[in-house]
């Protein structure tokens, strides 16, 4: 049964039963419980987008089926026990698809071995030298890449003629495409052509400038993802997009939402709001979490899922972060040093006499997307293998050892606290 076709029936039965519930029961029988309903019904049922197939293996992103539940290994793919580990756990949660990062050669041979021992499907995430696709694609699913970073290498070859190459590595290994997208390396030609507080039209112009590339070169397996640290910026860069290419599958998330409980809260926010109004094919929950807890991803995406099907909403129109805010990556093998998540951990603990003040603090993992995404921060950590990168804004105040940056970053916080 298609997924709206089953949503339609568990709202049609939860309809029919506060409709009959005494006045007295919690489902309430009265007309206000009726009417509130028939709100969030037709909120709902307007129903999702008519996007296209695509297939990733035996799952099938779009064209009316359920939306799939995705996470990403969190380990550094040369580890490849603890990468498998990582696999099982989320493949036992229910997870539809796992991602795996790739950045060398080295990564390339141990995904050959990961993937032959999924039960999956299986995405690559490749990073900076986009010519390792001819190498993974064979063993992978799903190519994701990220606009921003095709400048990266061979800054001599055109942007097009990457993209071709992409495209007919995957065409060839049939495999499908994502277009990611994330805030925080947007291609910098497209950064240039709005203002500079305006974060999210270069984000939806770099995916419709792709998909228009993909599109012209006969490639249309492909689906898109605009991410963002912020859960209203998703919202609104999502609704854009599908607003103009209606037909594209959508990948959502909010990226680096962060340690539970306030990281749930977040990715919450988005999908209830994105994909009550038809919006989104698939989710990836992203929480910095100990490797052992990964499944816990998948299980709070399904939930939040039944929730939205069942008219449990939580959210409010817009999501005001008041307060402390905490900005984390949910670690993966980019990471070069598995003290991140203890670090994290302990930012939020040494900073909780903050909670008051609205200073945001952005943890991250690694130097593809740390440097950049901890710039709109007003303090930023990013982590390199020994030791830690400690930012106000984009300006560096200085390299700390893991050990020593937790002090230092309380007496910046003291210092943001005296100057408000």
């Amino acid at each position: 049964m298609p997924d709206s076709e089953r949503t339609r029936a568990l709202l049609t039965d939860r309809r029919s039963r506060i409709s009959s519930a005494p006045s007295s029961s919690p489902l309430g029988g009265s007309p206000v419980a009726a009417t509130e309903f028939d709100r969030i019904f037709d909120c709902i049922m307007p129903l999702r987008n008519p996007t296209r197939p695509v297939a990733v293996g035996d799952c099938v992103l779009g064209g009316g089926n359920a939306i799939a539940v995705q996470s990403m290994a969190a380990t550094r793919t040369q580890d490849v026990a603890a990468t498998l580990r990582q696999v099982e756990l989320l493949e036992a949660a229910g997870a539809d698809i796992v991602r795996i990062a790739v950045d060398s050669r080295k990564d390339v041979e141990a995904l050959a071995l990961i993937s032959e021992q999924a039960n999956v499907p299986i995405s690559v995430d490749l990073q900076e030298n986009y010519r390792l696709a001819e190498l993974v694609a064979p063993h992978v699913q799903k190519i994701r890449y990220n606009p921003g970073h095709l400048h990266h290498h061979e800054k001599s070859r055109s942007v097009r003629d990457k993209v071709a190459f992409i495209a007919e590595v995957a065409g060839s290994s049939d495999s499908a495409i994502r277009i990611g997208v994330n805030c925080g390396s947007v291609d910098p030609d497209q950064l240039g052509r709005f203002e500079p507080e305006d974060s999210i039209s270069p984000m939806v112009s770099s995916a419709l400038e792709h998909c228009d590339l993909l599109d012209r070169m006969g490639f249309t397996r492909y689906c898109v993802s605009l991410k963002d640290s912020d859960p209203n910026k998703v919202i609104d860069a999502n609704k854009r997009f599908a607003a103009q290419r209606p037909e594209v599958p959508l990948h959502l998330g909010v990226t680096e939402a962060g340690m539970p409980p306030d990281g749930i809260i977040k990715t919450r926010v988005a999908f209830e709001q994105l994909i009550s109004c038809g919006v989104g094919d698939t989710i990836r929950v992203s929480l910095t979490l100990p490797f052992e807890d990964k499944g816990e991803e998948i299980r709070v995406g399904r939930g939040i899922l039944e929730d939205i099907a069942a008219g449990r909403f939580r959210s409010v129109p817009r999501f005001e972060s008041r307060g402390l805010n905490i900005i984390s990556c949910p670690s993966c093998s980019r990471v070069e040093n598995e003290a991140f998540i203890d670090l994290a951990h302990n930012v939020r603990e040494v900073t909780g006499y903050a909670r008051d003040h609205s200073i945001t603090i952005a943890v991250m993992g690694c130097r593809v997307n740390g440097p950049g995404e901890t710039d709109d921060a007003d303090l930023g950590l990013w982590c390199a293998p020994t030791f830690v990168n400690l930012k106000r804004g984009p300006d560096l105040i200085g390299k700390f050892s893991y050990d020593e940056v937790l002090d230092r970053l309380k007496d910046e916080v003291d210092d943001s606290i005296a100057a408000r």
